[in-house]
């Protein structure tokens, strides 16, 4: 196993996104379907901020106070000015700012397009890989 990785190694390439006009709906039926927890919000591409499923949740549960749910659109809610990063910045950069900041995610843009997505889920995935102890079999 390689001892340094760019994000671009280790991302998730082509996430799911969505337009920043799309319904709350339409990004809850993404997360749910893909089973996935950060879904970066993009305006023609480029990525301008990020829903998580805890977002939806606490406007599922506001709506009722503030207005229906459905007139809530992705850019309404997401969190703005995601963090992100070129495909050749080095994954220990992005794992410590994630970190620092306290944040799920990553964007990776190329060409000045979402290209990948970085999270937390990730770099325990990569972590695992890295420690895996041998194999064994369990006696029953």
């Amino acid at each position: 196993m390689r001892e340094s990785y760019t994000i671009g190694d280790v991302m998730t390439p082509a996430p799911f996104a969505v337009e920043l006009d799309a319904t709350l709906h339409q990004a809850r039926s993404i997360l749910l379907r893909e089973r996935i927890h950060h879904l970066p919000v993009v305006d023609r591409g480029f990525p301008i901020g990020l829903l998580t499923d805890r977002d939806l949740h606490l406007v599922s549960y506001l709506a009722n106070d503030l207005m229906p749910e459905e007139e809530f659109m992705a850019g309404d809610i997401c969190l703005p000015d995601p963090y992100i990063v070129g495909a050749d910045t080095p994954m220990a950069t992005v794992a410590a700012v994630l970190a620092r900041d306290r944040i799920g995610a990553a964007m990776i843009t190329k060409n000045n397009k979402l290209f990948g997505i970085f999270t937390t889920h990730d770099a325990c995935r990569l972590l695992a890989v890295q420690r895996r102890e041998p194999t064994f079999v369990l006696a029953v």
